[in-house]
């Protein structure tokens, strides 16, 4: 590894470490810290309290990759102000969850400039709009301004900025029904989304089309799309929906455990035993010490129980 991605790494560590825990609450922004990292290429990230947000900055302006919590969107846009000047042309939400949508209407006024032509695309796959417009009972109504303006249904959709080409592929039924990875080509950055979060378990929204098979397809696919470099480190670097900067190496262990884990769940199931039995099993104990949680939004025992739901279907 070398010295500029290890120090990387080690600053994104200690800056996310707390993170995914208020993934799911607005913290406060007279008091959350930010901070912009460098990735590689025209990429940076914005690490804070939520979802990760994916800075791509150039000639045409700057480009988004999810938007985190609107009430941060102000200290947020102040951050980005020190890369770039130019409006933001470009807005991709890898998927419905409001830790990565929530700001899209702040960030699409904010990002107006004397040289924007019309306010900023916000590129999603059909399902986030879908779910957007139709939320469920007791969920509150997501505002017009936050929808998705440039839906796709397509398996991607891609645009060039910023000189490079932006490739946008679905990833179906996986942390949701309505995920989406995003591949800076020339600067050799991923941004996963949920389908990666190498601090914790996956998430697997079995309310909104999540599933254990669709999340294992997912990483697959970027590691499909990862080339690592010497010794398998470097190369590709992904950035994940929370928690640090990784590359391929990183994405390989994480697909490895769950695929573990899926088999071993399966095997369970087909000698019929109960969920409470699954869980007392402790079938994930030898992981449990670097993803598991007995507290929190998403503990082990929510994780195996969605993985034996997902199967049982």
């Amino acid at each position: 590894m070398t010295s500029g991605i290890s120090s990387i790494r080690g600053a994104a560590l200690v800056l996310i470490a707390a993170g995914f825990a208020t993934a799911q609450t607005a913290p406060n922004p007279d008091t959350v810290q930010l901070h912009m990292v460098p990735v590689q290429g025209n990429v940076y990230v914005l690490i804070g309290d939520g979802g990760n947000i994916t800075v791509q900055v150039g000639k045409d302006g700057i480009t988004l990759v999810d938007t985190g919590f609107a009430p941060l969107a102000p200290k947020a846009m102040a951050e980005i102000r020190k890369l770039s000047d130019g409006p933001i042309r470009w807005i991709v939400n890898t998927h419905v969850h409001g830790d990565h949508t929530d700001g899209n209407a702040a960030f699409a006024k904010l990002g107006m400039t004397a040289t924007s032509v019309g306010p900023p695309r916000i590129v999603a796959q059909s399902n986030v709009l879908n779910r957007m417009t139709s939320p469920r009972p007791g969920e509150p109504k997501v505002p017009e301004a936050s929808w998705p303006n440039d839906e796709y249904f397509s398996p991607f959709k891609d645009f060039f900025v910023n000189g490079e080409a932006v490739k946008v592929y679905h990833i179906p039924n996986a942390h949701t029904d309505g995920d989406s990875i995003v591949f800076f080509r020339r600067s050799d950055v991923l941004a996963t989304g949920d389908i990666f979060t190498p601090d914790h378990y996956p998430i697997i929204d079995l309310e909104r089309g999540g599933s254990v098979q669709g999340l294992l397809a997912g990483l697959n696919r970027i590691l499909e799309i990862t080339v690592p470099a010497r010794y398998q480190e470097g190369g590709t670097m992904v950035i994940p929906g929370h928690g640090r900067i990784c590359d391929e190496a990183d994405v390989v262990e994480y697909r490895n455990m769950l695929a573990i884990v899926r088999d071993r769940v399966q095997d369970a199931i087909h000698k019929d035993m109960t969920l409470e039995q699954v869980k007392a099993a402790k079938l994930t104990e030898d992981y449990d010490n670097q993803y598991g949680a007995t507290s929190g939004f998403w503990t082990t025992d929510m994780f195996i129980e969605a993985v034996y739901k997902s199967l049982k279907k």
